[in-house]
């Protein structure tokens, strides 16, 4: 590894994971660079990423194709031709996974978007994945809504490894931790070896400083702006807050007992949208140890070249955190409408993105078929 900054976030317990996946980056030898050159030791895809991927390029050509020839739906072709790259990205990262004991050398695959609203279907769809992919270093996403809670825990308690998606606030992140303890505890019921179960929780930064500084914008006063831009990291400290007190109780003391793993808090939607912040504050000021941070590699290339690192910038920053959420409800905006509303969005955004995914490659299908 070549850059200090990157050098120094892993020696400072963050593990560097890549936002992005396509056949482009394996084939080429690209995502093998940067686990040499930029230490990244896992990668994440959504169904954004996988619908970029597969619009540019011929890279799968080759195997619409096939598919085509073979009769396959939409639905089971994208679900071949994502879970071709997963196996792929596993297959690559395996040294990784074997040198941290599981730990990292992750890739995650997310379930259909269009079911984040329905927990039977989720968990058949995680279960269907996992068995596809039919590797020990996948991670399944399930997104954090209501209708995904119980199922991050049976498919914990059924021995799946899950990647908690589109977490925004607070108490919620604290329901995701309580139901990956109940999947952990429900798994151990059921006779499985807790020390080979990993999860990592998605809580997802940059957009909420989009969403909360369009309000101060609204408001406009000179309180209000000194407040843009500072929201997101807020949260996100305090969800480390939240994290700590959760893996510090009895209930967590017992499954780490048995071999459990604690379900690490990975920061998403770490790319800054705001051309006014520095372009690695989403990495340098969530700095913490037994942390994952997920980047675009734009995000990944900006820390390489200029980021720097400092030590812990979380724990020191609690009461700092808090009063700036506070500051925001004193200002009249509203916490909780603002998470709901990206959680609702986020869902949306994904599904959408499924659904163009899916119209691409109906027309390769048709294409292949002629």
């Amino acid at each position: 590894m070549t850059s200090t900054a990157l050098h120094d976030l892993a020696a400072n317990g963050v593990s560097i994971w890549l936002d992005d996946l396509s056949r482009e980056r394996l084939t080429s030898g690209n995502l093998q660079q940067l686990i040499d050159d930029k230490g990244v030791v896992g990668v994440t895809t959504n169904p954004s990423i996988f619908q970029a991927a597969l619009s540019e390029g011929h890279a799968y050509d080759a195997q619409v194709r096939e598919l085509a020839d073979a009769g396959k739906t939409v639905d089971e072709a994208v679900f071949a031709l994502t879970t071709q790259d997963v196996r792929d990205a596993c297959d690559l990262f395996l040294p990784v996974y074997e040198a941290t004991g599981g730990q990292d050398g992750r890739v995650s695959i997310e379930v259909d978007p269009r079911l984040a609203h329905d927990t039977v279907r989720t968990i058949e769809e995680a279960k269907a994945l996992a068995a596809a992919v039919d590797r020990p270093n996948v991670l399944i996403k399930i997104p954090a809504t209501i209708e995904g809670l119980p199922a991050i825990t049976e498919v914990m308690g059924a021995g799946i490894s899950v990647n908690v998606t589109l977490i925004f606030a607070l108490d919620r992140y604290r329901a995701v931790m309580s139901a990956f303890l109940a999947g952990l505890e429900k798994a151990r019921a059921g006779g499985t070896d807790l020390s080979g179960l990993h999860s990592v929780a998605s809580f997802f930064v940059s957009r909420v400083d989009t969403e909360i500084d369009a309000r101060l914008d609204e408001i406009g006063t000179d309180e209000a702006k000194a407040l843009r831009g500072k929201a997101a990291v807020a949260n996100a400290r305090l969800a480390y807050q939240a994290y700590e007190e959760v893996f510090s109780t009895p209930r967590w003391q017992t499954l780490k007992d048995d071999g459990a793993h604690a379900q690490r808090p990975l920061w998403a939607s770490t790319g800054v949208k705001e051309p006014a912040y520095p372009d690695t504050m989403y990495v340098t000021e969530l700095v913490a140890p037994g942390t994952v941070n997920t980047m675009p590699e734009k995000t990944l290339d900006a820390t390489a070249d200029h980021g720097e690192v400092t030590g812990d910038t979380v724990t020191p920053h609690y009461a700092a955190a808090a009063e700036v959420l506070d500051s925001l409800k004193r200002l009249g905006i509203s916490y909780a409408a603002a998470t709901t509303l990206l959680e609702r969005e986020g869902v949306d955004k994904f599904a959408k993105s499924w659904e163009e995914l899916l119209d691409g490659v109906t027309r390769e299908l048709e294409k292949a078929s002629a």
